[in-house]
């Protein structure tokens, strides 16, 4: 997603807030909470599935865990939003920490944590 997506996404977030005056109790504390949610709702498509894999999922079930998605990624835009990071630019920069903690020849089919390898 380009920088300019995640703006406009932002920005029809902005507008669906304002329309309703919520905006007031969007603070970071209650949207990180509200984010925390949402993600744990979009777990729970997954809760007692064998492999947790798209296949197991089934068409109406897609349908609830792309909208559980959609819904963290709104609490998680206006979270941003509210304190003026720019997602994009955040993503890249922590991609150059992440390849530095995970180099592909270190790392190459290993799950483990970076501070569980050794050194």
């Amino acid at each position: 997603m380009a920088a300019g997506e995640l703006a406009s996404l932002r920005d029809v977030v902005r507008q669906f807030v304002d329309e309703r005056d919520w905006d007031k109790f969007h603070t970071p504390k209650n949207l990180s909470a509200a984010l925390s949610v949402e993600a744990a709702e979009l777990l729970e498509h997954f809760q007692w599935l064998e492999r947790g894999d798209a296949a197991e999922l089934g068409a109406g079930k897609r349908e609830q865990v792309r909208h559980e998605m959609a819904d963290v990624l709104v609490y998680l835009i206006r979270l941003a939003d509210k304190l003026d990071v720019d997602l994009h630019a955040a993503v890249l920069e922590k991609m150059v920490l992440n390849r530095a903690k995970y180099p592909a020849d270190k790392v190459r089919g290993d799950a483990r944590k970076y501070s569980e390898y050794p050194d």
